[in-house]
């Protein structure tokens, strides 16, 4: 079992930045991916940004490339989003999630979901 509790996000306006945080322990790292998710207001769960266990390799929704980057410190059993240039599309409930499989990771396939932490980002 893994207990999932995210920290961070709040609210920024556009251009600015936020970190998101997932305290995972008991996650196996070299076994499974972890992945961030949003719910954006209105709209369906939609993957942001995984990364494949073991390897370490990352996968990003389009939306995504080039401003959010997803991290993490094994050591410290935490994974991280880091959130640049934020657009008011960003605004959304963000959700780590752990225990998942899937050629990329994004598809929503985790066994371990958080709680969520909204982001809101003003014009």
């Amino acid at each position: 079992q893994v207990h999932l509790v995210e920290s961070g996000g709040g609210s920024a306006q556009a251009g600015g930045s936020l970190r998101v945080s997932c305290a995972a322990p008991g996650h196996e790292y070299s076994k499974f991916c972890m992945g961030w998710f949003r719910n954006p207001p209105g709209k369906k769960r939609e993957g942001v940004a995984a990364l494949v266990g073991g390897s370490g390799n990352t996968y990003y929704a389009d939306s995504a490339k080039g401003r959010f980057t997803i991290s993490r410190d094994i050591a410290k059993n935490t994974l991280y989003l880091q959130l640049n240039n934020l657009k008011p599309e960003d605004t959304a409930v963000y959700y780590c999630a752990a225990g998942g499989w899937g050629a990329t990771c994004l598809s929503g396939n985790y066994n371990y979901w958080g709680q969520g932490t909204q982001v809101t980002v003003s014009s």
